[in-house]
């Protein structure tokens, strides 16, 4: 597999394909480097509801025919809206990329936002907010988000809150497109079975120059504070989060911090799931992972556990990340390290796996990375640079947030 062909358009669009032999499908995605942290506290799940929005129809296309012009070739149509980072993708067979790339195209640029639709999207909305805070597992990394930064855009959801949604306007919703889709901001990327030169022509023709022309938008600068959140409900399992603050993308500890992070808590293999599962059933589920963002990054724990064993599994795993960050092993180190490598070449092996690594590749470093230069940078990780990296996120308190009726965390 060669590398992608990247073009930039008259109009800003970046263009990118990465072309896979063998194939007969192809993976299109319009990635925007927008999410819930440049969202004003008082609309607070706008980036969400207008993703949601755009689904509801265009001028030249009915929210069923959106659906059924894809399903009719047998593709896939979907998009996901995260704190940083919105995008809008599809799976169709190489023969109908052109219909991809128009839909796609036409979701961003000519959503009609009717009245009554942005009505009946803020229920569903709504519906979709009431079923995460009825599911602990999933609500409980909001609320580690808030304790680690309270206040701030990072820290809120990126469903929003019945007030906020009750806020937003139509004209909310076109501002938002157009500060945050103009054509510069955007990243069109497609693999799989895929010609460069086609993709850029319908690129040329899906997205016209003329629209969105507010100045790019920022976001505030974030500030970790080991904030604390519990919620008592009476729930079988107390769930327990904690997190600390981690290298961002940019950061050159990132790849050894998450090896660290790896190693602790990332497998059935790693030291979190073997002392606090299988030697002293503490948990039925306990891992780590890190979150990167531009500017920032948090490394979290999770553990769902028997309330009256709360405290016990909350001490256990603060040991064992403070020995981890003490006295971790080369062994495990390179456990960690062939997982990482092995989850990210594995997903390169697929269409909509390769897309989505372009496209962020693109979006957060300016540049198409090589797989072969990030195992690399992998590789390169000594177990004493794992270690500082653990200890550097665990030198300071934590966030913690946590579920059910147990001894709130001091």
């Amino acid at each position: 597999m060669t590398g992608p062909q990247i073009t930039i358009l008259a109009n800003g669009l970046t263009v990118a394909s990465w072309a896979m032999p063998g194939l007969e499908t192809a993976a299109v995605a319009l990635t925007a480097e927008t999410g819930s942290r440049f969202e004003p506290a008082a609309l607070n799940g706008l980036a969400h509801l207008f993703e949601h929005m755009v689904f509801k129809g265009t001028r030249r296309r009915s929210a069923r025919a959106i659906a059924e012009e894809m399903e009719d070739v047998g593709g896939q149509l979907n998009a996901w809206t995260s704190r940083d980072t919105t995008m809008f993708h599809a799976r169709l067979l190489a023969r109908d990329l052109p219909l991809g790339v128009d839909l796609i195209a036409d979701l961003v640029t000519g959503a009609r936002f009717d009245a009554d639709d942005i009505v009946r999207e803020k229920e569903v909305v709504l519906q979709e907010l009431g079923e995460a805070r009825d599911t602990p597992d999933d609500i409980v990394f909001d609320f580690l988000q808030e304790a680690a930064y309270p206040g701030q855009a990072l820290g809120r959801s990126i469903l929003g809150e019945e007030e906020t949604l009750a806020r937003i306007t139509r004209d909310d919703l076109l501002a938002w497109q157009a500060t945050h889709y103009a054509p510069d901001r955007l990243t069109l990327v497609a693999a799989g079975k895929v010609d460069h030169d086609a993709l850029c022509r319908l690129a040329e023709a899906a997205f016209p120059g003329a629209y969105g022309a507010a100045p790019a938008p920022a976001h505030d600068p974030v500030h970790f504070h080991p904030g604390r959140h519990h919620d008592a409900r009476r729930i079988e399992q107390a769930q327990l989060t904690a997190g600390w603050a981690a290298p961002g993308h940019h950061d050159p500890a990132q790849d050894a911090a998450l090896l660290f992070t790896l190693a602790a808590g990332g497998g059935m293999s790693s030291r979190l799931f073997q002392q606090v599962r299988e030697e002293r059933g503490l948990a039925y589920t306990v891992s780590a992972s890190l979150t990167p963002y531009v500017d920032t990054g948090l490394m979290s724990v999770h553990a769902a556990t028997d309330p009256k064993q709360a405290a016990a599994a909350r001490d256990l795993i603060t040991s064992v990340l403070h020995e981890a960050a003490a006295g971790l092993e080369q062994a495990e180190l390179n456990r960690a390290r062939a997982q990482a490598v092995a989850s990210l070449l594995m997903a390169l092996e697929g269409a909509q796996g390769a897309a989505d690594y372009l496209g962020r590749s693109l979006l957060v470093h300016g540049r198409f990375v090589p797989p072969a230069e990030l195992v690399a940078r992998i590789e390169a990780v000594e177990v004493d640079a794992a270690r500082a990296a653990g200890a550097a996120m665990l030198a300071n308190a934590p966030a913690r947030a946590e579920i059910g009726r147990h001894k709130a965390a001091a």
